[in-house]
């Protein structure tokens, strides 16, 4: 009997890279995982042995095909109970990270929040002539600004149930599409009235709130635990890069096309990338028809180690249940935390190019790009912030410390420089100050923000 099963994985072995155990023993007998009944396992000692050798007298074809499946092996990973050194899922190299599906998805959400971003800033540059043309006052300016953030304060907590109900990829899809009509609109509105123009801007702030929730709904699907801090990074690296190519671009296309020339061109490119993310992507690993199967099996392997369930489609649609939420200390952690955040990003973001201008007389594309340096900064910190803070957790330390590192650093690094920022007497230190002061900010990324995601899944789990 030992010399038939050892046969048996000598020949799984040369088909699915499955490792041959040094002495095979029939007690205790090895528990077969069923991968497609998780519930069910093989107790009985006898009934195991009696069904192995039922196998073993059909064809090695048919046993190979039986017996992948009661193990649960893929083309890199086998998962036997028995062998504790085996319960680990190899961890994929760099080259199989980078070119997977998940990095695909990854990849299409930095593009929609590089967008985001880019729409979000034209105006922090275009004020600036607007407010010339018009004779608008500073404070006056200052309205005009704050106007897509009165879209924005509403639109998050409407946009995340949003995502819980019908999925990130449907909701963003739509967010990109309607932020992108009121982009290519606010040359229409300006011109027509500016009760028109505050119109397009809250509308702007209203689609644009969906993004965040639907990338953290992705990227929870998409991305096991040890990988969403690197997933995040990518993603908020197309957010930042989204400020960079805004602030560069916007005088060069406005001396081509007019004050709103990169109103219509970033307009049109959302559009674009709509048709591309709807034919591409899908909202779950399990719906994408292009993934492969080793990938499937490690984001799903990797889910169960982290007592999460797979994503199903949810038969339940129900409430989130915000009064117990609200009642939770961690909760409240996670919206301040939040709050201080996104105070300071939003206040970087507008009033940098005014900051430069003002302060110290350089014209408009100077001040773009001496705005611009600081977020490309932020977008590359970001990432390395998400990879230094998987490495901590796959090398033991716990995602709690881990996250309090990363939140720690994103909190008290900005603070520091911001302190220096006072002693600036030049723009190129000025902008040597601010971009320390956002490329540590970006540790935040790998805080709070990955945080939510895993609320995102347990919630889930709970209504599937």
């Amino acid at each position: 009997m030992n010399s038939a099963i050892r046969s048996s994985y000598l020949t799984l072995s040369r088909d699915r890279s499955v490792p041959i155990p040094e002495t095979p023993k029939l007690q205790p007998f090895p528990r077969f995982f069923d991968s497609t009944n998780r519930n069910n396992r093989f107790r009985d000692v006898s009934s195991c042995s009696s069904l192995l050798r039922t196998r073993l007298r059909h064809d090695s074809a048919e046993f190979r095909t039986s017996l992948s499946h009661r193990v649960g092996v893929s083309s890199k990973n086998a998962q036997f109970d028995s062998f504790p050194d085996e319960n680990e899922a190899q961890a994929p190299s760099f080259a199989e990270f980078i070119t997977s599906e998940r990095v695909k998805v990854v990849a299409m959400l930095a593009l929609a929040l590089a967008l985001c971003n880019a729409d979000r800033v034209v105006m922090s540059v275009a004020i600036v002539p607007l407010s010339l043309s018009n004779g608008w006052s500073r404070s006056f300016a200052g309205i005009v600004q704050s106007s897509f953030l009165w879209g924005y304060l509403i639109s998050p907590i409407a946009g995340g149930t949003l995502v819980d109900y019908y999925g990130g990829k449907v909701v963003m899809a739509w967010g990109v599409a309607l932020w992108s009509l009121a982009t290519f609109l606010t040359p229409w509105a300006a011109e027509t009235s500016l009760w028109a123009l505050l119109a397009m801007r809250a509308l702007l702030g209203i689609a644009e709130g969906v993004a965040l929730p639907s990338m953290n709904n992705m990227v929870a699907r998409w991305f096991p635990q040890t990988e969403r801090a690197r997933a995040v990074g990518i993603a908020m690296a197309g957010f930042q890069l989204g400020s960079s190519v805004g602030l560069m671009l916007s005088p060069i296309l406005m001396s081509q096309g007019g004050i709103f020339g990169p109103f219509v061109i970033f307009g049109l490119s959302g559009f674009l990338w709509v048709l591309v993310w709807l034919s591409a992507t899908s909202s779950t690993p399990d719906r994408n028809p292009q993934i492969s199967k080793y990938e499937l099996e490690y984001i799903l392997n990797e889910r169960k180690k982290s007592f999460l369930v797979e994503n199903k489609p949810k038969t339940t649609k129900v409430i989130p249940p915000f009064r117990r939420l609200l009642s939770k200390l961690p909760t409240w952690s996670l919206i301040i935390a939040n709050a201080m955040h996104s105070w300071g990003f939003f206040i970087f973001l507008s009033w940098m190019p005014i900051y430069f201008n003002s302060v110290y007389h350089v014209d408009l594309r100077q001040a773009a790009w001496f705005s611009a340096v600081p977020w490309t900064v932020m977008a590359i910190m970001g990432y390395i912030g998400g990879l230094w803070s998987d490495i901590m957790i796959r090398n033991g330390m716990s995602v709690t410390l881990t996250r309090k590192i990363m939140q720690s650093i994103g909190f008290l690094g900005p603070g520091i420089a911001l302190v220096g920022l006072t002693t600036a007497k030049s723009p190129a230190v000025a902008s040597a100050w601010l971009t320390l002061a956002v490329g540590l900010k970006s540790f935040s990324h790998s805080g709070f923000l990955v945080n939510l995601q895993v609320g995102i899944v347990i919630f889930e789990s709970c209504i599937c």
